[in-house]
């Protein structure tokens, strides 16, 4: 996953909760009733205003009904609680990151660091080439520091502010960047699932890196592609307006290289391995300070002043850290680039993360998700049925648990044994598990990977996940090794 942004519980300790009194049809119960509510809530109500606090409520919703089912299968209320709590206190990293994130976009766009960005990549990046070039940026971005999660909140944001200027569909350019973002965050060895997968399996991480990339660079090769044709086919409507956007940029931002040097700061900290939280901490600082250096006058006015003193630079920053801002400008298309929304604006995706830990805790404690993954463990008996079940295991708790790393840590328990029966050598598993588990979660609106991924490029889930290509490639690319029988590897006798 995110290299180092949530911190697992250690898999060792992690404990898979059976109930022998809970039936399967019990299981499946909250699954059905949640994805139907949420089907209906989203399609037939609110839309994309689903995620301002319906969603939400309905997972509490789907939460009490696992508890009454709970309750049936004389599981306590105290025993639902405590997996509850665990499962709340595993994102609480994740939490900080979000707030800290939203701080960082807003003194980043007072600083004039993602205006700098887009006025330099819209001379750079041509709308033909711009979404394979997305992918590309964000790969090597994602291996450099491991992390899904910093590649979105740093080139991120700024892609998806040039596709947005270059008049590029939204969500075809957010899939660009999550696509890009995932292949790096699965090949590095610095991403804690990267390094959790084969932990499960009983392989170690280099056997599992180098196992991985027979079906990871196909699945990369053939979304470029599909990103190349797509591209190609695209007429956009910022490209005859380039010369007039970059004036209006300059016009309201002071534009200058030096900028370039907070971005490298925060990579350069990630791939040292500082601590995430950190890094999007020093991010924010020095976005602060240069906000005062490159832009006063702007850093006076949010600040509610004509001139800049100590006071309105201070309370200028802080409004940029806190609250959302907006800052005029004479083209309609930037109007939306201009203005982030600070760590107040990441308090909707906090709500999404807390109420789906709810639901994925109560269900795992009354023993729903080992239930489900048992019974996909004993659907098939042939080799693909064993990757098949395991490939459905994985998106299952996605879906069901709302959590990247048990979406990994069950079915690497679970489907260790099989494996090994088969006599197939562990890197399969721990290549399936991150071929299905890690990839697919960010095409969850309410797994906690597709609620940050959602947050911080502004751009919903619906929206980007028909184009996120190498995520809904990759559970199908390891499908089709095991089906083919391509490069599926034996375990060798002692």
């Amino acid at each position: 996953m995110e290299s180092q942004d949530i911190k697992p519980l250690d898999p060792k300790d992690e404990q898979l909760i059976e109930n022998k009194n809970l039936s399967l049809f019990e299981a499946l119960i909250p699954i059905i009733i949640l994805v139907a509510l949420l089907a209906f809530n989203v399609r037939y109500a609110f839309g994309d205003d689903a995620l301002s606090g319906s969603n939400q409520f309905l997972l509490l919703i789907g939460a009490a009904i696992a508890a009454i089912i709970g309750f049936r299968n004389k599981v306590s209320y105290q025993a639902m609680m405590e997996d509850v709590s665990k499962n709340v206190k595993s994102t609480s990293s994740a939490i900080i990151i979000l707030l800290l994130v939203g701080a960082l976009s807003g003194t980043w766009l007072l600083s004039g660091i993602i205006p700098t960005m887009v006025y330099y990549g819209l001379q750079i990046l041509h709308p033909t080439i711009f979404l394979p070039a997305c992918v590309v940026i964000c790969s090597v971005i994602s291996i450099a520091t491991g992390s899904s999660w910093t590649t979105s909140a740093t080139v991120g944001i700024a892609l998806i502010g040039i596709g947005s200027t270059l008049g590029m569909p939204i969500g075809m350019v957010a899939g660009a960047v999550i696509s890009g973002a995932y292949f790096g965050d699965k090949l590095s060895p610095l991403s804690d699932t990267t390094n959790l997968a084969p932990a499960m399996a009983g392989t170690d991480l280099f056997t599992h890196i180098r196992y991985m990339t027979l079906t990871t660079v196909p699945t990369l090769a053939l979304s470029l592609v599909i990103f190349v044709i797509l591209g190609l086919t695209q007429t956009t409507s910022g490209v005859n307006n380039n010369e007039a956007t970059l004036m209006a940029i300059k016009e309201t931002f002071t534009i200058s290289p030096w900028l370039f040097l907070v971005p490298v700061v925060v990579i350069l900290l990630i791939i040292k391995k500082t601590e995430p939280l950190i890094a999007l901490l020093i991010g924010t600082l020095l976005g602060g300070i240069f906000a005062l250096l490159f832009q006063p006058d702007l850093v006076a006015k949010i600040g509610g002043s004509t001139s800049l003193d100590f006071m309105s630079g201070y309370k200028g920053v802080m409004n940029a850290i806190t609250v959302q801002t907006n800052f005029e400008s004479s083209n309609e298309m930037l109007q939306e680039l201009f203005s982030a929304k600070g760590m107040q604006g990441m308090l909707g995706t906090i709500w999404l993360i807390l109420c789906a830990m709810v639901f994925g805790g109560v269900m795992e404690a009354i023993g729903a998700l080992t239930k489900i993954t048992e019974a996909l463990l004993k659907l098939f008996h042939t080799v693909f049925g064993l990757f098949a079940s395991t490939v459905a295991s994985c998106l299952a708790l996605n879906l069901t648990a709302s959590d990247q790393y048990l979406a990994i840590v069950v079915p690497g328990k679970m489907f260790a044994k099989a494996y090994e029966d088969k006599g197939l050598a562990p890197e399969n598993l721990s290549r399936t598990l991150e071929d299905s588990g890690t990839v697919t979660s960010v095409l969850v609106p309410w797994n906690t990977c597709g609620a940050y991924h959602s947050g911080v490029l502004g751009v919903s889930t619906l929206s980007y996940a028909p184009y996120a290509f190498f995520n809904i490639i990759s559970p199908f690319m390891t499908l089709l090794f095991a089906a083919f029988n391509i490069k599926i590897k034996q375990l060798t006798s002692k």
